[in-house]
């Protein structure tokens, strides 16, 4: 073999195990759900593929359009046992969604604005964007909000969800 073919084949090696260690450290990754719920949830990429997955078809600030395919927050909410639908009323109104990412950023959404008997929009936790696993610095889990006129709610690299009460 010759030197060029042995630095060609090294290259192809090492790509594929970076892809490799990639893939496992997103699959490793995990995002915990908290507070206000019956049920706490630690779940990872392959946790979500036990639900119902949903898409959205929307453009970057690039005015690019891209696919992002993932979960549908409410149903997360749900599954943790968070007060929505019919029960959603009263003091249950004052509760709120708190969601941060790795670097500490934060947003919030009010229980109603995810709840389909409240509104038509379906937030959604994303994991795939383009039929790809989200690249590094985006995922592996990200909020897209469609409705939303400004991005600054699609927070990335989403690390936790909690419910808690408004306090004045």
């Amino acid at each position: 073999m010759s030197p060029t073919q042995s630095k060609f084949l090294t290259l192809i090696f090492f790509t594929c195990l970076n892809a490799s260690v990639g893939t496992f450290a997103q699959d490793a990754a995990s995002i915990s759900v908290s507070g206000e719920v019956v049920s706490p949830l630690n779940l990872k990429i392959s946790d979500l593929k036990a639900y119902r997955q949903v898409g959205h078809k929307v453009k970057d600030r690039d005015n690019k359009e891209h696919e992002f395919n993932g979960v549908s927050l409410i149903e997360i909410l749900e599954k943790a046992g968070v007060t929505t639908g019919s029960k959603l009323r009263g003091e249950n109104l004052a509760k709120y969604v708190l969601i941060k990412a790795a670097d500490g950023y934060e947003v919030i959404y009010s229980l109603a604005e995810i709840d389909p008997e409240f509104t038509d929009q379906v937030i959604i936790l994303a994991t795939q964007k383009d039929g790809q696993l989200l690249p590094a610095g985006e995922g592996p889990f990200r909020i897209i909000t469609p409705n939303d006129k400004k991005q600054a709610r699609w927070i990335r690299e989403v690390r936790s969800i909690k419910v808690l009460f408004a306090k004045e």
